[in-house]
């Protein structure tokens, strides 16, 4: 059961031969056994699943099912859920009990889908390898000495290790594409304000999205049915007509012109992740895909952008963590300007206290012209050469990450090093395009690699049928951590 994709549980749900209360027991024994292997929930309550999965199959008998009725998803815990621990990973929200959903919640709940619990994170989403949790690091399914990416990496290894079929994580620089491609899963990124970020917890509030994160392509189309949707709690919630993201999943390719980045293949990728994805190609261009060539000039400038804006928006979104009105407070201070110092100290990792740093810096007086200012003026840069790029092609494609999974504890003591994990995703984000990963190879470790598509403006659905037809000529997708099969 646990190696069923959403699509088959969902036609084994309909069909009657299963029940969501059966599926979804199945899944919390899992995490039950196999969780503290991998550290990727940070909670999880039966009671409240079973009770959704007990309501999903009255849904069922009623007549009133969705596709994704009864299927057990995994959130991550930067969403809030009604009567549920929400932590961000992080002391400050250790004890916070969200009194609302958020919107993506409240969509899957209606689509009567079961809360299978809430995903390890990097504290506050700060973080490209799940190591700066509060409740510790999130390993690898594929290599428990490796980490899983991040900082959706509690996500990615519930759904590689086969404790969830589906979850929802979040991309500022990449959080859902890396951690899909070091964990050999599938994941998606949409454009800017398809998702609404309401009752998602901000780091960067022009770069944060949701999105989904599954085996294959075809699951990335069912859920993306579901969380996508204008909502006007959003004020930056697109109010588009809703979209089928699986009506072209089953349409030839033949004649796709894929945009290969001079940039993306002169930037130190692992030379086993260029064959990887080299290969990968090599299958498309069998399906009759057409390669060109493109170029992103101002690629290089997309970290040191992102290492701009992304603090500079944290330091102003986590100002609201004083300890006053909820979360964490420290237990001893002298007065009101002490309780501040001693709560945020105490409250806060060191790698978030480093970004709320670096984005206070950048945003004082003095220098916000001279990095702010201009890091702006480049993600517009950085726009415009997307947008001449795809003047030439439909999708651009090549690696989500430059290696395959690192050791824990590798690039832990070198923020640059860990940064530079996200070279290939974070231009994405600052231009507001859809991305996603799929899984191409594995390296001679037996780590998974990553294929990154990108597409336009609003291009989901073409980035998913090429995705999925890669899929249907290649079972990379399929193939699940060593020892899962007989857990």
């Amino acid at each position: 059961m646990h190696n069923a994709t959403i699509k088959s549980l969902s036609a084994e749900l309909a069909a009657g031969r299963l029940s969501s209360v059966e599926v979804t027991r199945h899944f919390l024994r899992r995490i039950n056994t196999l969780s503290k292997i991998y550290n990727c929930f940070i909670t999880v309550d039966e009671e409240k699943s079973l009770a959704a999965a007990g309501a999903a199959d009255a849904l069922r008998a009623a007549g009133r099912a969705q596709p994704l009725t009864g299927i057990p998803i995994a959130q991550k815990d930067i969403f809030c859920a009604k009567g549920w621990l929400t932590t961000c990973g992080s002391r400050m929200l250790s004890n916070f009990v969200s009194p609302y959903d958020a919107h993506v919640v409240e969509r899957l709940d209606a689509a009567g889908a079961v809360n299978i619990g809430k995903t390890n994170m990097d504290e506050f989403a700060m973080g490209s390898s799940n190591e700066t949790s509060y409740y510790g690091p999130v390993r690898n399914p594929w290599n428990i000495e490796t980490v899983p990416g991040g900082s959706s990496g509690g996500s990615a290894a519930a759904v590689a290790a086969r404790l969830a079929p589906g979850a929802i994580g979040t991309d500022t620089g990449g959080s859902i594409r890396q951690p899909a491609a070091l964990t050999g899963i599938s994941g998606l990124k949409p454009t800017y304000g398809v998702v609404s970020r309401y009752g998602m917890i901000a780091f960067a509030s022009s770069l944060d999205q949701g999105g989904p994160m599954a085996r294959s392509a075809e699951d990335l189309a069912l859920l993306l049915n579901v969380l996508a949707g204008f909502d006007a709690r959003d004020s930056t919630s697109l109010d588009r007509p809703a979209e089928d993201y699986t009506r072209d999943l089953a349409r030839p390719i033949a004649g796709l012109r894929i945009g290969l980045p001079k940039e993306f293949f002169a930037a130190g990728a692992a030379p086993e992740v260029e064959k990887a994805v080299g290969e990968a190609i090599g299958h498309l261009r069998k399906l009759g895909c057409e390669t060109v060539e493109v170029s992103l000039p101002n690629m290089a400038l997309s970290v040191p952008v992102y290492y701009v804006l992304a603090p500079a928006e944290a330091s102003s979104n986590l100002a609201r963590f004083d300890g006053v009105r909820y979360g964490y407070r420290a237990p001893e201070y002298g007065d009101l300007l002490e309780m501040y110092k001693k709560t945020r100290a105490e409250g806060f990792g060191a790698e978030v206290k480093r970004r709320i740093l670096i984005g206070t810096y950048v945003l004082s007086h003095g220098y916000y012209d001279a990095y702010y200012i201009r890091a702006q003026k480049l993600r517009r840069l950085i726009a415009q050469d997307f947008s001449e790029a795809f003047g030439k092609c439909d999708l651009i494609m090549g690696p989500t990450s430059p290696s395959s999974a690192f050791k824990l504890g590798e690039k832990a003591g070198d923020p640059v090093q860990m940064y530079l994990s996200d070279i290939y995703t974070i231009a994405v984000n600052l231009a507001g395009l859809p991305g996603m990963s799929i899984p191409c190879g594995f390296d001679s470790r037996g780590l998974p690699v990553g294929l990154q598509v990108i597409g336009n403006y609003f291009g989901e659905a073409r980035m998913l049928n090429a995705a999925h037809q890669y899929q249907l000529v290649t079972d990379w997708h399929d193939r699940a951590p060593p020892g899962i099969e007989i857990q």
